[in-house]
């Protein structure tokens, strides 16, 4: 889950059960827990920001899950898939375009925000031949995965070079600018594909690699299913992304199938 928000595109066909009276909303509240975390720093990479909070009793959960995140002066918290865990803390990497990211972004050493997490079905890691893809700030949660898989292989691609400074985040990483695409460039046989970044990306890489992991976007107010916000049409039916997803898989023919 990045920084912005975009919903997966209605041509993209899910094979998942109804969300109606599913009892995950439920589930997703009671593995999660929401506390008052301290801000341990921030920094910049390229047009990027890394917010480094304490971690307090929250768990960091798998790669691909994600937190909603308070944004000072704003009604609703924002989510984000985590970018890193280094002892102690959770790291997500934003990009600064709206009030919410930017008020986020703004937030110094000691400020305290509320947090609740992890939230969301991550990425499936039993995978024997991973490659990491990625595009834009669609990379956020990639470190990490990077780090949990032991530092595969990685295929990331930017806007230009000042963006592509954040590809130093993920170890072991082939990188490419546009015009080209990482799609352009993926391997005859990838092996396992996990990916995120920009919709047209996750399509391109669904109907190119059947059964890659990719985790898709929507807007979200609370991140467990209650309030509907985040719903979505696929093939027909409206799923909640934050409970079916969001990482969903790749299925025959470029359909999107749940990961359960």
């Amino acid at each position: 889950m990045r920084s912005r928000t975009r919903a997966p595109s209605r041509r993209c066909r899910c094979r998942s059960a109804s969300a109606a009276g599913s009892p995950s909303a439920t589930a997703e509240v009671a593995a999660a827990r929401r506390e008052r975390l301290t801000v341990a720093g921030r920094e910049t990479v390229g047009p990027y920001t890394i917010v480094r909070l304490e971690r307090g009793g929250l768990d960091p959960g798998d790669p691909g899950q994600f937190f909603m995140v308070e944004a000072p002066g704003r009604v609703l918290p924002r989510p984000f898939s985590l970018c890193l865990a280094p002892p102690g803390e959770l790291a997500f990497l934003l990009d600064p375009i709206g009030p919410g990211t930017r008020a986020i972004c703004a937030l110094e050493r000691g400020d305290r925000v509320h947090v609740l997490g992890p939230l969301g079905n991550g990425y499936d890691l039993d995978v024997a031949q991973p490659l990491l893809v990625g595009g834009g700030i669609g990379i956020a949660p990639l470190p990490y995965l990077s780090e949990r898989l032991g530092r595969p292989p990685a295929l990331l691609g930017f806007r230009d070079a000042t963006f592509a400074e954040a590809a130093a985040l993920v170890p072991n990483a082939e990188v490419v600018l546009e015009p080209t695409y990482v799609t352009e460039v993926l391997p005859a046989e990838p092996g396992d594909v996990l990916a995120c970044g920009p919709e047209p990306m996750l399509e391109a890489v669904a109907r190119r690699v059947p059964g890659a992991q990719l985790a898709w976007e929507a807007p979200m107010a609370c991140g467990y299913g209650a309030c509907y916000g985040c719903v979505v049409e696929i093939d027909g039916h409206m799923r909640r992304l934050c409970v079916d997803g969001p990482v969903l898989r790749a299925g025959p023919a470029g359909a999107v199938e749940a990961m359960t």
